[in-house]
């Protein structure tokens, strides 16, 4: 199951810890993505898509939310 934002084309990132004696360990930093039905906010047909939207793009009003 892909964590891949429909809009953005945001995706998982590779992040090091760090620890106090410079020990590096790798992880993975995933991005908040919902699956809903949406619409494109300037698109003016209104026309309904499902998939995985980031919470950054709803909150920037790329998208609305069709319930």
């Amino acid at each position: 199951m892909s964590r891949i934002c429909t809009v953005c084309d945001k995706r998982p990132q590779v992040a090091n810890i760090v620890s106090h004696a410079n020990n590096k360990t790798k992880k993975w930093v995933y991005p908040n993505v919902h699956r809903m039905r949406f619409t494109y906010t300037n698109c003016p047909s209104g026309e309904v898509h499902m998939g995985k939207v980031c919470t950054k793009c709803v909150k920037a009003k790329k998208v609305t939310k069709v319930l």
